[in-house]
């Protein structure tokens, strides 16, 4: 139990330690995760090869160990399992460990990998601890990262969903064609729906990656705002140069790194 519980405490100092080791640690563990992503969204539409196979191993254990790891440190497990991220990382494990076992690499079990994006909010919020610039650009890299999340996921199910219905739609990168084109609503015409399922799905994607186009683009182009809390009345988003709270009046002092 002591040398269990040694181990724990090895860990907690690893996540959220403040050492130079720690931050180290965690800084390897955010490139780790870009791969990852990089990798999946790489491979998934191609033929699967031995490499391709022994990677996904290699990734697979490595992002269960992760997963593991985390989990024995967690204050409230239960509260970890059921975040949307750590079930998507369940089943990206799932897919990597499983679909080198069976004769063909299910079309499903390789889309699932797209599920690694989601992960991307937990390293988001590692960013915003480690990272000063990420945490005066944040609004604008979370409006990003939402359109990248929904882009590819949503790619995930045109494929999974019409690469057996539809003629147009052969490989992944058909499918990625087809949602881009249909997210900023181009629409050529040489891609098009033919059930009533994804028909639905076309406008999902419309509706939702419309909005979240807006978004993204009103993050970018309207003057950014600073994260400081008003100790009265708790308006957390303030004018750079703020020097009174907008909402109460009360007196700031939101730390700035000077001119240039």
């Amino acid at each position: 139990m002591a040398e269990k519980s040694g181990l724990i405490r090895g860990l907690e100092l690893l996540y959220n330690g403040r050492s130079r080791r720690a931050a180290l640690f965690r800084y390897g563990l955010i490139a780790f995760d870009f791969f990852t992503i990089g990798f999946f969204l790489v491979t998934t539409p191609m033929d699967p090869t031995k490499e391709i196979y022994a990677a996904d191993i290699v990734i697979g254990i490595f992002i269960l160990a992760d997963f593991l790891a985390r989990l024995a440190i967690a204050p409230d497990k239960l509260r970890m399992l059921r975040q949307i991220y750590t079930i998507a990382d369940l089943l990206v494990i799932a897919s990597l460990l499983l679909a080198p076992l069976l004769a063909e690499n299910l079309a499903f079990l390789r889309v699932l990998r797209a599920l690694r994006l989601l992960h991307s909010y937990h390293v988001l919020r590692d960013l915003r601890r480690e990272t000063p610039l990420f945490r005066r650009h944040e609004d604008v890299i979370v409006s990003a990262v939402n359109l990248g999340v929904f882009i590819f996921v949503v790619t995930a199910l045109v494929y999974v969903l019409e690469v057996d219905r539809n003629p147009k739609i052969g490989n992944y990168v058909d499918a990625l064609y087809f949602t881009v084109a249909t997210l900023t609503t181009t629409g050529f015409g040489d891609i098009v729906m033919q059930d009533t399922g994804g028909r639905v799905l076309a406008v999902l994607i419309m509706v939702v990656g419309v909005a979240l186009f807006l978004r993204l683009a009103q993050t970018v182009f309207r003057p950014q705002k600073v994260r400081h809390t008003c100790p009265d009345c708790g308006l957390n988003r303030h004018d750079p140069d703020a020097v009174h709270c907008k909402h109460c009046g009360r007196t700031l002092k939101i730390e700035t790194e000077g001119e240039d």
